[in-house]
């Protein structure tokens, strides 16, 4: 049996975190691979199996994760370049890495985090609360190192395209090159910009795909069009390079 669980992040951290959630994989579940969808945001997993603290980067491709022993997951999931004011180095050299989180904060801050949550039994709950007290102690610590700016304004165009925008057009909006855009974007977000506009347009897709009654009925021409890929062969290239499957196949597993 495996039991997942979202909550919504306390108002202060909600400019910030998309959710705080937990999982609980128990005793005599059987083992199972999860296929993990990029969806431009970042996680910090805390797991009870060695007391593991680990940071999910941004993801720019599926990635299947292999559970086959009991686990407890306390995990806090940020909003596209919401956790540069979290982290200090460049978020891009932590796209699609797992790294340790004692490698990337001081190990007093990890520590606390870690006999915070597996020091005493808690409840979701409680776990969650408590991830939500350290986390906004981390915030004011990290005040003034990240300060919203270009990337923001970016990343608010790309998700109001739905990832339609070119990233040319957008740089002459925001009156900067394409290049400046690019490197400022990767540093403060994970991915480029380019990249992170795929996953939005995969996301509507795949979106549009679980809505649809009988998925293998939709025009999937005419869906791409609109959802502004080139063509149907685009759409298929884009699925299977994201998610690892094409279109019809991923509304059969989805």
């Amino acid at each position: 049996m495996v039991l997942y669980q979202e909550y919504p992040p306390h108002p202060a951290l909600a400019p910030y975190l998309a959710c705080l959630w937990t999982c609980q994989v128990f005793p005599g579940a059987r083992p199972v691979t999860h296929r993990v969808l990029p969806d431009n945001c970042m996680d910090i997993l805390w797991q009870d199996v060695a007391t593991l603290s680990r940071v999910s980067g941004m993801m720019s491709t599926v990635i299947h994760v292999p559970v086959h022993q009991p686990v407890r997951t306390i995990a806090a999931r940020f909003k596209a370049g919401a956790a540069a004011h979290f982290f200090t180095m460049p978020l891009h050299q932590l796209a699609d890495q797992h790294p340790l989180l004692d490698a990337l904060w001081d190990g007093a801050t990890a520590r606390r985090f870690t006999d915070a949550l597996w020091s005493r039994p808690l409840s979701d709950s409680e776990a969650v609360a408590t991830v939500e007290r350290l986390l906004l102690q981390r915030l004011r610590r990290a005040a003034n190192v990240a300060r919203p700016g270009l990337a923001e304004a970016a990343i608010a165009a790309i998700e109001r395209s739905h990832g339609s925008v070119r990233i040319e057009t957008l740089a002459a909006q925001l009156g900067v090159s394409r290049q400046h855009l690019s490197s400022q974007f990767r540093a403060r977000v994970g991915l480029g910009a380019k990249q992170f506009a795929r996953v939005c347009r995969f996301r509507q897709a795949s979106a549009r795909i679980r809505a649809a009654i009988d998925p293998h009925q939709l025009d999937w021409t005419s869906l791409a069009l609109e959802l502004g890929y080139y063509d149907q062969p685009h759409l298929i290239h884009e699925f299977r390079e994201l998610s690892g499957s094409t279109p019809e196949s991923f509304a059969t597993r989805t």
